[in-house]
């Protein structure tokens, strides 16, 4: 994951595209973003210029739902599957890690009596079971404003195409979000007290520190499952 990489001098990812231009290398670099625009948006010109980039579109529902058939054979609930994962992220191993879960459920189920195939019921409890976990139901109990501050962090992540922020950053998209609303924007010492609550609650790692707005956070869940347990709100 080459967003995982950057740094603020970037160091790292330019000695790691540095290597394959060394006098009789034969390595080559292979590297992965879920942002298309990553070099434009967040990289310095030595770095860019020495990538080739190849974009690849997200899986839509027919690309997840062929996907599924392919690995399991199992149409009857590839198109349940499909739909979801598609309507979160296109993220393909979020469709295995359902199908993986269904299994288990299954063989758990086939211990108490005569052995059978994955079904229906296997897989729609998987499904239930992985986004009703406490961190999604904690997002959902949450105030209106901690959910506003996690979308804000979802915005900013797509915006910088990096999966960490300052508090400063995520704070301009929390009250562009507000403006959208017409709500009020909260002051800077109930947003840093919004951090701080999210952070008690594990969904955000904040930084140890005494730069306040300065403090970079990250989440502490997938942003599949953020954008799950915010979807009807």
């Amino acid at each position: 994951q080459l967003d995982l990489l950057w740094t603020r001098k970037q160091n790292v990812m330019y000695n790691l595209f540095d290597w394959p231009t060394q006098k009789h290398s034969k390595l080559i670099i292979l590297a992965i973003a879920n942002t298309m625009d990553l070099p434009e948006r967040i990289m310095m010109n030595r770095v860019a210029s020495r990538l080739v980039c190849l974009l690849f579109k997200l899986w839509d529902f027919s690309n997840i739902v062929r996907f599924f058939c392919v690995l399991t054979l199992a149409k009857l609930s590839s198109p349940l599957v499909g739909n979801i994962v598609a309507a979160l992220s296109g993220d393909a191993r979020r469709c295995l890690d359902i199908c993986r879960r269904a299994t288990e459920i299954c063989e758990f189920v086939s211990q108490k009596r005569t052995p059978e195939i994955v079904r229906m019921a296997h897989v729609t409890e998987a499904i239930d079971e992985m986004f009703s976990s406490p961190y999604i139901n904690a997002i959902r109990n949450a105030s209106l404003h901690e959910q506003i501050f996690l979308k804000a962090i979802l915005a900013e992540f797509r915006r910088a195409g990096v999966e960490e922020a300052t508090v400063q950053q995520v704070y301009r998209q929390h009250v562009a979000l507000c403006r959208i609303e017409g709500m009020q924007s909260p002051t800077v010492s109930e947003i840093m007290a919004i951090c701080s609550r999210l952070g008690a609650c594990r969904l955000l790692l904040v930084e140890s520190s005494n730069k306040y707005l300065h403090m970079r956070v990250r989440l502490n869940i997938s942003q599949d499952d953020v954008m799950y347990a915010l979807k009807d709100e």
